[in-house]
């Protein structure tokens, strides 16, 4: 298996952590895993290659609290950021969040020019137009987590549906990670046959009103944090998809320069992903229904952009 070259991820919480082991895991790799806090990514990395053993991998993990450890990276993982917390109001959150990105996005570019860069700091979308814009980067580069978790959460509460193995369900969701988000059923399938065909309209309106709150379902299950496993294994596999340039299609955030009617908005869409980042924004031939759902969602991105005020950002 080739060398996957250098991986760098900002942020060792839970997602960042385990972003980190499951590329070592698959992608033979040097990868740096950065933190403000001293001593957690060093810890983390530590545990993570001593795994290395048992799991058989050959990647080279290390910790640090200096992007300059981060120099040279082909590709970098931003997980930095805070999740809302109580008495905090959305738009505190987005300044908070946008502090941190731009601050580490400056990082990033000064250490890495050449990077492809993967957001997963919420709200991703925004944050995913945030990353470009203070990164400079063409918008190949930048893109970010969404479609690809949102569309493994519907896709398991269809295989507990329908008793179907995970292998054989294909999913599709695209639009805004978060209530906005277009969950295009007729396209979704199971064996090959449209889900629309194998559940009633009210169960389908069912399972997507689980997908749009899945983030906050496992929030309020786990009192004191929130999800990591399945947004690793997301980020990880548009990782995978880029290193070995697959030219596998998967819906992550883009900035859109025209596609689908849009400009100056990122949003979830299906994603040529190969070496250089985004290949191709694929066009998909969209009902009347779900053109109008993709403009709310872009409208919802637009408000929250609006909300860190272009232009002051940095």
């Amino acid at each position: 298996m080739p060398k996957c070259g250098k991986i760098s991820i900002i942020g060792a919480g839970n997602v960042g952590a385990s972003v980190a082991q499951r590329v070592a895991e698959g992608c033979p790799s040097d990868i740096v895993l950065v933190d403000v806090v001293e001593g957690l990514p060093q810890g983390k990395a530590l545990d993570i290659r001593q795994s290395a053993p048992v799991l058989g991998f050959g990647s080279r993990v290390s910790g640090s609290n200096d992007y300059a450890d981060t120099a040279g990276s082909d590709l970098v993982v931003i997980t930095a950021g805070i999740g809302r917390k109580p008495g905090m109001t959305r738009d505190e959150l987005i300044h908070t969040n946008k502090k941190v990105l731009t601050d580490v996005t400056h990082n990033v570019v000064k250490h890495s020019p050449d990077c492809i860069i993967i957001i997963v700091t919420n709200p991703v979308d925004a944050m995913t137009y945030l990353a470009h814009h203070v990164s400079g980067f063409p918008r190949q580069r930048v893109l970010g987590l969404s479609g690809v978790l949102d569309g493994a959460r519907l896709g398991s509460f269809i295989v507990d549906e329908l008793g179907a193995a995970p292998s054989e369900v294909e999913t599709l969701v695209i639009g805004e990670h978060g209530q906005h988000m277009v969950v295009l059923p007729r396209l979704c399938k199971v064996k090959g046959k449209p889900l629309t065909e194998l559940l009633p309209e009210q169960r389908i309106y069912e399972l997507i009103e689980r997908t749009i709150g899945g983030g906050a379902e496992i929030v309020s299950l786990l009192k004191t944090g929130s999800a990591y496993y399945a947004p690793s294994a997301s980020v990880a596999r548009m990782v995978k998809a880029i290193v070995f340039d697959e030219k596998a299609v998967m819906p992550c955030s883009a900035v859109l320069d025209g596609e689908y009617g849009f400009s100056d908005v990122a949003l979830g869409l299906p994603l040529k992903l190969g070496e250089n980042g985004i290949e191709e924004i694929v066009r998909l031939d969209l009902e009347d229904g779900e053109k109008k759902a993709l403009a709310d969602a872009a409208g919802a991105v637009k408000k929250t952009i609006d909300i860190m005020k272009l232009g002051l950002w940095e």
